[in-house]
């Protein structure tokens, strides 16, 4: 009789079947209740389990069924398990109870109000980069830095732990600078904008941008209409020695690759606290190799940060973490009243950016002043600007034609200029009343543009057709509802139906 530890003891062997199940970023394994496995390892439906094929393992989800489906000597995979364990059809793979974690006691701790030092921290995200947390253990941690907020010891405690479970860059210059916007604004893309003013000023600015977490397009997904951003470490770092900046997405290049996961669990949840949004900020920045960043703090009644005092204490909160790694940071409190540009979603607003980009007559103004105010802060955080001179030498970069010039250099080093996609159906919202636009609100435009399809459905969005302080008449388009298909276009007007003051009029 074999007196092995029961957690060194070889693992039950099935054959591996792909089933072409997609479940997102989810590891399932189907199996017979009735298999073998299933009877000695005593597993039930939900179980959490430790899939094993080779040198490879995989914390999964089990499923279970009966019928002839599946064979009782099969494991069924989703695709997200099959890719991670890397076997083929019939492969020998182990299944048995997942070994249980210890950092699970520190979120049940900070559920129950305790503090996390560095060493708890960094076990959870240790285990969370490793793919060994479901969902629900993400979300539990993630609503108990929510219902209690991060201090600042615990967020440079979890800045430290994301940065250390990924790859880490280093470049050869003295000064790399980065822009990143706290988001809660819809329309508002001025990075690629941003990018392309800084490198073609001589500045290295190797930017990873994240996909949305609350909101209808983020950076990385307004790019891909644009060109490739799914580049691997090597890919980046040739194209920033060749154009001094890259726009590509974070999660491909594993930098901090436990945030990709919490903010998909956000983007569920729909929350984004301070703590975390602190994190995941800054360990991007610094996985990047960034030592200096300006960051955009949009300010509104209907944007993230809702007063201007609640803005100065997340500027300080970011400077000061930025500040513990060595990074000089630079915070901008900006108008957050209403949307930026005229397209919200990834494609419509990167026709925004190539108009501002190309210099056309009819580009969006704000967009393109936002872009300059953030462009120069960056130059003037650098030393490429005297003080109070890096909006009107970003201005003159724009306007001259070179950062254009750049911005189609850094698509083709990425892989190729790409034309963005257009909707297939659109529907105006109009006005039911003459008068002043006296409110637009940011959350609910982002929420119709969601419905419509936004980010997942590339071309899907709505165009705003009416700014604050525009006369209107009865009648008048205020936005249009862009989609890909029919139905999502109906489920968006349903919304907008039931919110007729997300445009505010004044008579």
């Amino acid at each position: 009789m074999s007196l092995r530890p029961p957690d060194l003891a070889p693992s039950p062997q099935l054959r591996a079947r792909r089933l072409g199940l997609f479940a997102q970023h989810e590891a399932i394994v189907l199996m017979r209740r009735d298999c073998h496995v299933c009877r000695s390892e005593g597993l039930s439906a939900r179980a959490q389990v430790l899939l094993t094929a080779g040198d490879r393992e995989v914390y999964a989800t089990l499923f279970q069924l009966d019928g002839d489906l599946i064979a009782l000597d099969e494991a069924a995979l989703s695709e997200e398990a099959w890719r991670l364990l890397g076997v083929q059809p019939g492969d020998p793979i182990g299944v048995r109870h997942a070994p249980a974690l210890e950092s699970l006691s520190s979120v049940r701790r900070r559920i129950y109000g305790s503090r996390l030092d560095a060493p708890a921290m960094a076990a959870i995200v240790g285990d969370v980069a490793a793919g060994r947390y479901t969902d629900i253990h993400l979300a539990a941690f993630l609503t108990a830095s929510s219902a209690m907020p991060l201090d600042e010891a615990e967020t440079v405690a979890l800045t430290q732990a994301m940065v250390d479970v990924g790859d880490r860059l280093t470049w050869d210059a003295p000064v790399v600078i980065d822009k990143h916007s706290i988001g809660g604004l819809p329309g508002n893309r001025t990075t690629p904008i941003v990018v392309a003013i800084l490198t073609a000023c001589g500045l290295m600015a190797p930017k990873t941008s994240s996909r949305a977490i609350t909101s209808p397009a983020g950076t990385a997904d307004t790019m891909e209409t644009l060109a490739p951003v799914d580049l691997n470490l090597a890919a980046m770092r040739r194209v920033v020695e060749a154009e001094g900046g890259c726009l590509v997405w974070g999660g491909a290049v594993s930098l901090s690759p436990a945030d990709d996961i919490f903010i998909r669990i956000e983007r569920v949840l729909d929350v984004d606290t301070e703590g975390q949004l602190v994190a995941s900020v800054l360990s991007k920045k610094i996985a990047a190799g960034s030592n200096h960043v300006v960051l955009d703090l949009p300010v509104g009644p209907t944007a993230k940060v809702r007063s201007e005092a609640a803005g100065q204490q997340l500027a300080q909160r970011l400077t000061e973490v930025a500040a513990r790694f060595g990074v000089k940071a630079r915070c901008l409190l900006t108008d957050g009243s209403q949307p930026v540009g005229r397209g919200v979603g990834p494609a419509l607003e990167a026709w925004d950016v190539l108009a501002v980009l190309q210099n056309l007559s009819d580009a969006p103004q704000d967009l393109r002043a936002r872009a300059c105010l953030l462009a120069g802060a960056a130059l003037e955080l650098a030393g490429a600007a005297v003080a109070g001179t890096g909006a009107g030498v970003a201005e003159a970069v724009l306007a001259n034609g070179r950062a254009w010039t750049k911005f189609q250099r850094i698509c083709e080093a990425q892989g190729g200029m790409r034309t963005p996609p257009k909707a297939a159906v659109r529907s105006p919202i109009l006005a039911r009343r003459a008068g002043r636009v006296v409110l637009i609100n940011n959350r609910q435009v982002a929420t119709l543009a969601k419905l419509a399809g936004a980010p997942d459905r590339k071309a899907a969005g709505l165009t705003l057709e009416a700014r604050l302080g525009d006369e209107v008449a009865r009648g008048q388009p205020l936005l249009t509802v862009n989609a890909e298909t029919s139905g999502e276009l109906a489920y968006a007007l349903d919304y907008a139906t039931a919110h007729p003051d997300m445009i505010e009029i004044e008579a």
